[in-house]
């Protein structure tokens, strides 16, 4: 749908015309449109961005079509983008999805712009162009991936967080006796069960810093890096040592977020998105949970997986590139990226702008996580933000191997199967 903020323009139009002004006012008047994401928590952040925007850009108004979300989104935006027909600006993903849109051809080069120098480069290397341009800025927060954990068994308990995988085990012994679940798994929504493997990526880069351009390059495999392998067995150990919840099998993403806001059980491979699920289901809760890295077997190379935000692009056909240019400046200050998050009170990850703080009352996982960006070297985006081959059945062998039914070698023998085919579909060479 599209709508515009200033539902006032056409009564101030009518006014001007009886003082003969109406030309001059329609000269000066530039409308942008921006193609939107279709999630609440981003169309109240676009709402509230755009007001701020035309409050100081009056000669600008932008009007907000929210597109729809999953493939019908990826299937709208690369029609758009080959007919000349998408919108002014518009928000799309990062990384190997923004490779899939040719953007040196889709997009305007934003390199030189000097507001670029505030955008960190975790986010950058996600929107650099085949040829080194840049062409997006942060629309939104990142996101973590790693383990959250209840702080109050940690603290009962007298534990530290792990800074390795030994440690890891070692500390949920220690839970599993005195009474609680070590590790919750929710195999009821089957996407949970990745988290094992994706959320320890940053072990695998750390170890192999090539591994995704190889892994592209159908070069490297998960089977024969045992960097790569060691997620699969990880969540053999905790299945193996009997760290489960007893429902594992059965329960959903919101009874996992029961059991670890409760205090059922202490650990959960989760994504830090889903401490906005904790914080309005369980408000008196929410200050219980923590989140770490997934931890590797080097406390020296300890760090955590990022799941970067969606990044804002301007149109190569937009006729109104000074307007566009405005905006997309707006949106990565603090004023216009920042800002509006922090008011509409939808924190869950910290911002990849630099000047951009995390309010002091942000929720203790989103503050543990903020800390990983504080320190080079402590964070890794995701796989699929450096690379397009992910295979479509890792969720179904993720669940195998946590529930005792695969082992990590046949896990990840089969995983490179899958991936074979996806990467042969996408016509990449080397598979």
């Amino acid at each position: 749908m599209t709508y515009t903020r200033k539902t006032i323009l056409g009564l101030t139009a009518g006014l001007m015309s009886m003082t003969g002004l109406t030309g001059i006012a329609l000269a000066q008047q530039t409308t942008l449109s921006l193609f939107s994401p279709n999630d609440q928590a981003a169309v109240a952040y676009t709402e509230a961005m755009i007001e701020a925007f035309e409050a100081a850009n009056p000669d600008i108004n932008v009007e907000i079509e929210v597109g729809p979300g999953g493939t019908e989104r990826d299937n709208m935006v690369k029609s758009r983008l080959a007919t000349g027909t998408m919108n002014d600006v518009f928000v799309y993903n990062a990384g190997s999805l923004f490779q899939a849109i040719n953007p040196v051809q889709t997009t305007v080069d934003l390199t030189n712009e000097p507001y670029m120098a505030d955008i960190l480069n975790s986010f950058k290397q996600t929107v650099t162009a085949n040829d080194g341009t840049l062409r997006g800025v942060p629309y939104g927060q990142a996101m973590g991936g790693g383990v959250l954990y209840n702080k109050k068994i940690y603290e009962e308990l007298g534990l530290s967080v792990p800074m390795t995988w030994d440690e890891f085990m070692a500390n949920s012994a220690k839970i599993q006796e005195a009474g609680y679940a070590p590790v919750i798994q929710t195999f009821g929504d089957t996407w949970t069960s990745q988290l094992f493997i994706l959320a320890d990526y940053f072990n695998v880069q750390a170890k192999n810093p090539q591994f995704a351009e190889m892994y592209t390059r159908g070069e490297a495999k998960y089977a024969n890096t045992p960097a790569a392998m060691a997620g699969f067995q990880k969540q053999a150990d905790v299945f193996n040592a009997g760290y489960l919840n007893e429902d594992f099998g059965a329960a959903t993403l919101n009874d996992g977020l029961r059991m670890l806001a409760d205090g059922e059980g202490a650990h959960y491979p989760m994504l830090t998105f889903a401490v906005g699920t904790i914080a309005q289901d369980y408000p008196e809760l929410v200050g219980d949970v923590g989140f770490f890295a997934l931890p590797g077997d080097d406390a020296s190379l300890n760090g955590t997986t990022v799941w970067m935000p969606t990044a804002l692009y301007i149109s190569a056909n937009t006729p109104n590139m000074e307007a566009a240019k405005k905006l997309v400046e707006f949106v990565a200050s603090k004023e216009g990226g920042c800002d509006p998050w922090v008011e509409i009170n939808a924190i869950t990850g910290p911002f990849l702008i630099q000047g951009c703080e995390l309010p002091a009352d942000v929720n203790p996982a989103v503050a543990d996580l903020q800390t990983y960006f504080t320190a080079n070297g402590r964070t890794a985006p995701a796989l699929e933000f450096l690379s397009p081959v992910k295979g479509p059945s890792l969720e179904n062998i993720t669940v195998e191997v946590g529930s005792g039914i695969r082992t990590p070698e046949d896990a990840a023998a089969l995983y490179d199967e899958d991936v074979k085919k996806q990467a042969q579909q996408l016509g990449l060479p080397g598979w």
